[in-house]
C-alpha cells in the first residue's frame, strides 16, 4: 500500500507573495554588494567618473526595483485582504 505524500501545497498567490517578500528583504543586501563593487576596480584614468555613473545607475535601479516590489506587494495584499 502506498503511503500518502507529505508535501505541503501552497496557493499560487501566497507563494508569489512570499517570494516577493523575500526579494524585498534581500534587496538592501544586493544594493550593498553592488555599491561595493567599484572598490575592487583598478585605479586608472576616468575611474572616478565611471564609478559615479555606476553609483547613480545602481541607485536608480534599486529605486525602480523597490517601487515595483512595493507596488506588487500592495496589489497582492489588496487581493488577499491581508
Amino acid at each position: 500500500m502506498k503511503e500518502p505524500s507529505n508535501t505541503v501545497f501552497l496557493e499560487r498567490k501566497s507563494y508569489r507573495k512570499r517570494r516577493m517578500m523575500d526579494a524585498a528583504r534581500v534587496l538592501p543586501l544586493v544594493g550593498v554588494v553592488l555599491v561595493l563593487i567599484p572598490l575592487f576596480w583598478s585605479r586608472g584614468d576616468g575611474g572616478t567618473s565611471a564609478a559615479l555613473i555606476y553609483y547613480f545607475g545602481v541607485w536608480l535601479l534599486l529605486i525602480v526595483v523597490a517601487a515595483v516590489l512595493s507596488r506588487r506587494l500592495g496589489d497582492v495584499d489588496a487581493e488577499t485582504g491581508d
